[in-house]
C-alpha cells in the first residue's frame, strides 16, 4: 500500500504515511485522478526535512468520503515529471512548489511564480517583471486592469488580450499582498494569536477558515468537538452563505443596471450581518469559532430573535428573486454569459458553487460531512449551464436551502458547554487535515507536528487558489464589457490567494 486513507478531521503519525521514490509517486497520484471525476487534490505542498523536499498528496474520494495521503522526497536537482501533463488541476500546485522550493517540473506548461513569498527560493524573480503570455498580433490589442481599483477592492491585475470588444484570454495575476499567514502560524506559539490568524485569511470567509482551524487544532490535541461548538460553526456557515450569496446577488444586480435588485438585496443583508453582531459581537462572524468551546452561547431568546428576522427576510427575498428572473432585461445578462464547461470545471479541479453551477457535484457537506451536516441529509444545489444565470441560481437556492437548515438545527438547542479550564495539547509527530464546505467552496488546512508536539508545517488552500483559473475560462469570446459581471458571479478572493 503506497497510500494512507484518512476521513475528514482525522490525523495519523507522520511516519506512517508511506514515502516512495517519485516515479512510484507519479504513478500511485496519475492513477487515483485519472478517468476519476469523483476523486480530487484537496492540497498538494512540500515541506522541508533533514532528508531533503518531502512532497505530500492529498486525494479525495467524493464518493467513500475518504482522503488518500502518500509522499515522497525526490532526488536533489532532479528534473521530475509533472503531474500537471496528466490533469491541469495540478498546475498551480506544481508552481507554488517550483516557486517555494527550486523543484523543476518537466512537462509543466509555464512554471511561473504564483505568490512571490517572502521566503522564495528564487528572489530574482519579482512581481514587476510577472512573465505575461502575450501575442504577437498587429490585430490584436492589450486591456490592463489594476492592480490599483477604483472603489474599495483588493491589489490584483487583469490582463486582458482582445479582439476588438471580444476577449480572447485573460491571464490574472496576483501575489500583490502575501502575508506570510502559513508562516505565521509556525512562528506564533500562542492559541488565540492563530485563531486570530485563521479569522484573519479572507474576511468574508471568517466562519468557513476559523472553523476549520478549530476542527484541525481539535483534531491534533486528540479531542471530540462538543455539540455545542458544532452546532455553532454550522449555523455561523450557514448565516455567512446567506449574507454573502445575498450581497453578491446585489452586486450582480449593479453590474447589469437592475438598481431595484442591488437596493433591495444589499437591504437584505444588513439584518443577517447585524443579526451575527448580536450573537458575538461582530457583524463578520469573528470571535464565534474556538477550538474546544465557544465564547457566545446561543439562547432561546437568539433562536426566536433569528426566527423572526428570517421570516422577515423571507417574503422580500423571494419577491425580489422572482422579479430578478423573470425580466427579459435582466434575462438577456445573465444566461449564456461567461459559461464554463463541466470539462472543464473538472479538468481544472473547481470547486464549491463554481463547479456546481457546471454540474460537478462537490461540496464536502456531502462528501466528508462534518459539524451537524450528518444530520441534515445535505442535497447540493446543482446546475447544468455553467453560466452566471447559473451561479446566481446556485446563490438563490442556496439562501433558501441555507434558511431551511437553520430552522431545523435552531428548533433543538445543544446543552451550553464549559470551557476547559485547562487547554489540551498537540501530540507529537502528528499530521492532521480538514476540509470544511464555505459559501464560496472548499476549504483545506493541513498540520504537521514535530516530535514536541510543536507546529512544524501549516498549509491553508481557499477555493479561489482552484477557481480563479475557472474566471479565465468563463470570459472567453465574451465581451470586455461583460467582464464585472462573470467576475462578481464567482466572487473570487484575492487574499484567500495571496495567503
Amino acid at each position: 500500500m503506497e497510500y494512507i486513507t484518512l476521513k475528514n478531521h482525522q490525523t495519523v503519525l507522520v511516519n506512517e504515511i508511506p514515502e516512495t521514490d517519485y516515479d512510484d509517486f507519479f504513478e500511485l497520484n496519475s492513477w487515483l485522478i485519472t478517468d476519476h471525476p469523483e476523486r480530487h487534490c484537496v492540497n498538494y505542498f512540500g515541506y522541508k526535512t533533514a532528508s531533503g523536499i518531502k512532497l505530500l498528496s492529498c486525494i479525495a474520494d467524493d464518493e467513500k468520503h475518504v482522503i488518500y495521503v502518500s509522499s515522497c522526497i525526490p532526488a536533489t536537482g532532479r528534473l521530475i515529471k509533472s503531474f500537471t501533463s496528466f490533469s491541469l488541476s495540478f498546475e498551480k500546485f506544481e508552481r507554488e512548489i517550483f516557486e517555494n522550493f527550486g523543484i523543476f517540473f518537466s512537462e509543466h506548461p509555464w512554471l511561473k511564480p504564483v505568490r512571490y513569498p517572502f521566503n522564495r527560493s528564487d528572489k530574482s524573480k519579482t512581481i514587476a517583471s510577472y512573465p505575461f503570455y502575450r501575442s504577437g498580433s498587429e490585430e490584436l490589442h492589450e486591456v490592463g486592469v489594476g492592480p490599483v481599483h477604483a472603489g474599495v477592492i483588493e491589489p490584483g491585475h487583469f490582463r486582458f488580450l482582445c479582439n476588438g470588444e471580444q476577449i480572447l484570454h485573460l491571464e490574472i495575476q496576483l501575489g500583490y499582498q502575501h502575508r506570510g499567514i502559513e508562516h505565521l502560524f509556525i512562528e506564533k506559539k500562542n492559541l488565540l494569536q492563530r485563531v486570530l490568524l485563521a479569522e484573519g485569511i479572507a474576511g468574508d470567509s471568517v466562519a468557513e477558515h476559523a472553523g476549520t482551524f478549530a476542527y484541525l487544532w481539535e483534531s491534533i490535541c486528540g479531542v471530540e468537538p462538543t455539540p455545542e461548538v458544532n452546532f455553532t460553526r454550522t449555523l455561523s456557515l450557514e448565516l455567512e452563505r446567506i449574507s454573502i450569496h445575498t450581497g453578491d446577488l446585489s452586486a450582480v444586480c449593479s453590474d447589469i443596471a437592475y438598481q431595484l435588485g442591488s437596493a433591495v438585496l444589499g437591504r437584505l443583508r444588513t439584518p443577517i450581518i447585524n443579526f451575527m453582531q448580536e450573537w458575538g459581537g461582530n457583524r463578520l462572524g469573528k470571535g464565534l469559532a474556538r477550538p474546544f468551546a465557544t465564547n457566545y452561547h446561543f439562547t432561546k431568546e437568539l433562536a426566536e430573535r433569528l426566527n423572526n428576522m428570517l421570516d422577515r427576510y423571507e417574503p422580500d427575498f423571494d419577491e425580489i428573486v422572482t422579479l430578478l428572473f423573470s425580466l427579459t432585461s435582466t434575462l438577456s445578462r445573465l444566461e449564456r454569459t461567461g459559461a464554463v464547461s463541466y470539462n472543464d470545471v473538472l479538468s481544472i479541479g473547481a470547486v464549491g458553487m463554481a463547479a456546481r453551477a457546471s454540474g460537478l457535484n462537490r461540496d464536502i457537506r456531502l462528501s466528508h460531512p462534518y459539524g451537524l451536516y450528518h444530520q441534515l441529509d445535505h442535497k447540493p444545489v446543482i446546475k447544468h449551464h455553467g453560466d452566471v444565470y447559473s451561479r446566481v441560481q446556485v446563490r438563490k437556492e442556496e439562501i433558501k436551502q441555507s434558511i431551511e437548515y437553520i430552522r431545523h438545527i435552531i428548533s433543538d438547542l445543544p446543552a451550553p458547554q464549559i470551557e476547559p479550564t485547562s487547554l489540551p495539547k498537540p501530540q507529537p509527530g502528528i499530521f492532521a487535515i480538514a476540509l470544511s464546505e464555505g459559501w464560496r467552496g472548499e476549504v483545506c488546512h493541513c498540520a504537521i507536528t514535530d516530535n514536541n508536539g510543536e507546529l512544524l508545517v501549516y498549509k491553508i488552500k481557499d477555493p479561489s487558489f482552484h477557481n480563479w483559473m475557472a474566471l479565465t475560462l468563463a470570459v472567453r469570446n465574451n465581451e470586455i464589457s461583460d467582464f464585472p459581471i462573470c467576475n462578481k458571479s464567482f466572487n473570487l478572493s484575492y487574499c484567500g490567494h495571496d495567503l
